[in-house]
C-alpha cells in the first residue's frame, strides 16, 4: 500500500497533485478559516453557549440549596463574577498563546506533555461529546413535549430525535465555518430575545405591585458550607461555556483586541439577564411554586403570556439547538489541535479539502455523542464529569501563575492581577473538594480511575511511539483520507 508520504517520495504524478493540494489548503485554511470569527460572533458564541436550557430550567436547584430569594440572587451574581474572572484569566492566556484548542494549549506550555494529553484524553472522548448529548436531549425533550400534552414524551422519541439534532449539526459544521456562524448568530438572537420578553413582563409585573416574595427576600433557613458549594454548582452549570472562545483563538480576527473585549462584553451580559430573569420568575411564582415547576419557564410562561405562552417552549428548543451548535463548533477544534500535537489519532487533526473544516474530528465528536445518547439517564454522568472539569480549570489558572515565573519572555497583550488566578485555583479546590466531602460516592473515584486509565495508551503510543501502531494506522489513515478527502494542515509552532 503507498501511502500519501510515499508519493511524494517518488514523485508520482498523484503526489505530485496533492503536494500542490496540500500546500494550498494550508495556505487557505490559515488564511481563509483563520480569519473568520469577528466581534460579534465572538460575543455570540460566548452568549450563545452559556445560555442554554440551564437558565430556563436550573434555578430551582439554586433556590433548593441556597434556601431563600436573597441569598438566591446573590448567588447567581457571584456566579457571573467567578466566570468573568476565570475568562480574564483565560483572555491573558489566550492573547499570551494564540493556539486554538483552549486549556490544552496553556496544560502543554506550562506543564509539559503528560497534563495535556491527560485533559485531551477526558475532554474528547467524556466531557464534549457527554455534554453536546445532553443539551441535544433537553432540546429533544422540548421540542417533543407539545406532541404529547398531559405525559412525558416516550423516551424512544426523545432519544431518535436528538439524534438526529447532532447529526443535523455535525453536518451544518462540517460543511463551512461560515454557515455554523451563522447558526450561531441566529439562535443567540433568538434565545437574547425570549430573555428580553421574560425580563420585560417581569418588570411589569414588578410595577404593578407583585413583590410579595422579593420583600422578604432573606427570610428562610440558613444553608450549610456544603448546600452553598451545591448551589455554586448548579449555578455555575448555566454559566459554563465561558472559556469557549479560548478554543478558536486562531479563527479570531484580531484576537488580542477581539478577545478581552469579547469576554468582557458577553459574559457580564449574560449575568445581568440571568439575575434579571429570576427576578420575574419570582414576581410571579412563590419559592414553594418555584421549586414545584417541572420546567420553570414554560411556568412563567403559562402564568404571564397567556394566550402566547407557546412561544416560551418554542424558544427553549432554538435556544438549547443553538447551544449544542455552539458546543460542537469547539469541541471540533479541540480534537484537531490534539490530532496536530500527536495526542490523538492523526486523521483527527486533517482537515476538509473542499471546505475547510475539521470535519474528522467533528463527526469523531457526532458519533461519540450519539454513543451517549443511548444510556438511560447522563445526567448523573454528567455531574461527576464536571468535577473533572473544574480539576482542569484549577490547573489552568494554576499554569497561569506559574508561567509568570517560568515564561517571562512571553509577549502578554492582557496581563491579568495574580491574585485573582489565585481565586480561581482556591475556588476550583473548593468545588471539586465540597461535593465529595459532603456526599463521598465511588463515581468520583471510578471518574479519577478513567482520567488516569489514558495513561495506558499515553506510555506505548505518545512516549515511545512503537512501531507496529504506526504500521497499523498509516493504510487506515489513508484510506479514511481519500474516503473523505481531507489533508493534513501545516503544524504551527
Amino acid at each position: 500500500i503507498v501511502t500519501a508520504e510515499d508519493r511524494q517520495e517518488r514523485g508520482t504524478e498523484r503526489g505530485d497533485d496533492m503536494h500542490i493540494q496540500e500546500s494550498n489548503i494550508q495556505y487557505h485554511f490559515f488564511h481563509h478559516v483563520c480569519a473568520q470569527v469577528g466581534l460579534l460572533s465572538g460575543i455570540c458564541l460566548i452568549v450563545g453557549t452559556m445560555i442554554g436550557s440551564g437558565i430556563f430550567i436550573s434555578p430551582k436547584a439554586v433556590l433548593l440549596y441556597s434556601g431563600a430569594v436573597g441569598p438566591c440572587l446573590l448567588i447567581w451574581a457571584a456566579c457571573g463574577v467567578l466566570s468573568t474572572l476565570g475568562a480574564l484569566c483565560y483572555a491573558e492566556l489566550g492573547t499570551m498563546i494564540t493556539k486554538s484548542g483552549g486549556e490544552y494549549s496553556y496544560l502543554m506550555e506550562a506543564f509539559g506533555s503528560l497534563v495535556a494529553y491527560l485533559y485531551s484524553w477526558t475532554t474528547v472522548m467524556v466531557l464534549k461529546p457527554s455534554s453536546f448529548a445532553i443539551i441535544t436531549l433537553s432540546f429533544a425533550e422540548y421540542a417533543s413535549t407539545p406532541f404529547y400534552p398531559g405525559c412525558t414524551p416516550p423516551i424512544v422519541v426523545t432519544k431518535c430525535l436528538s439524534a438526529a439534532a447532532i447529526l443535523l449539526i455535525v453536518g451544518v459544521n462540517c460543511l463551512s465555518v461560515k454557515l455554523a456562524s451563522y447558526v450561531q448568530n441566529f439562535f443567540t438572537a433568538a434565545k437574547l430575545f425570549i430573555i428580553l420578553v421574560i425580563v420585560g413582563a417581569g418588570i411589569v409585573m414588578l410595577a404593578q405591585g407583585k413583590t410579595e416574595t422579593l420583600s422578604n427576600a432573606f427570610d428562610g433557613t440558613p444553608s450549610s458550607v456544603g448546600a452553598i458549594g451545591l448551589a455554586f454548582y448548579n449555578g455555575l452549570w448555566a454559566y459554563d461555556g465561558w472559556n469557549q472562545l479560548n478554543f478558536i483563538t486562531e479563527e479570531l480576527k484580531d484576537p488580542f483586541r477581539n478577545l478581552p473585549l469579547a469576554i468582557l462584553i458577553g459574559i457580564p451580559l449574560v449575568s445581568v439577564c440571568y439575575v434579571l430573569v429570576n427576578v420575574a420568575y419570582f414576581t410571579v411564582m412563590t419559592t414553594t411554586e418555584l421549586l414545584l415547576s417541572p420546567a420553570v419557564a414554560v411556568t412563567f410562561g403559562d402564568r404571564v403570556l397567556y394566550p402566547l405562552s407557546w412561544i416560551v417552549p418554542l424558544f427553549v428548543v432554538f435556544s438549547t439547538f443553538g447551544s449544542a451548535n455552539g458546543s460542537c463548533f469547539t469541541a471540533g477544534r479541540l480534537a484537531y489541535v490534539s490530532g496536530r500535537e500527536g495526542h490523538m489519532v492523526k486523521i483527527l487533526s486533517y482537515i476538509s479539502l473542499k471546505r475547510y473544516t475539521p470535519s474528522p474530528a467533528l463527526i469523531f465528536n457526532g458519533v461519540l455523542s450519539i454513543f451517549y445518547i443511548i444510556p438511560a439517564d447522563i445526567n448523573t454522568l454528567i455531574n461527576y464529569f464536571s468535577f473533572a472539569q473544574w480539576v482542569f480549570y484549577g490547573l489552568t489558572a494554576l499554569s497561569l501563575i506559574v508561567m509568570r515565573f517560568t515564561r517571562k519572555e512571553l509577549h502578554r497583550p492582557v496581563k491579568v492581577p495574580i491574585v485573582i488566578a489565585g481565586l480561581m485555583v482556591l475556588v476550583s479546590c473548593y468545588l471539586v473538594l465540597a461535593p465529595i466531602i459532603d456526599k463521598p460516592d465511588l463515581e468520583y473515584l471510578y471518574c479519577t480511575i478513567f482520567i488516569f486509565s489514558g495513561l495506558l495508551f499515553y506510555y506505548p503510543f505518545i512516549y515511545r511511539r512503537v512501531n507496529w501502531a504506526r504500521k497499523l494506522m498509516r493504510p487506515i489513515t489513508m484510506h479514511l483520507q481519500l474516503l473523505m478527502e481531507v489533508v493534513p494542515p501545516e503544524k504551527t509552532e
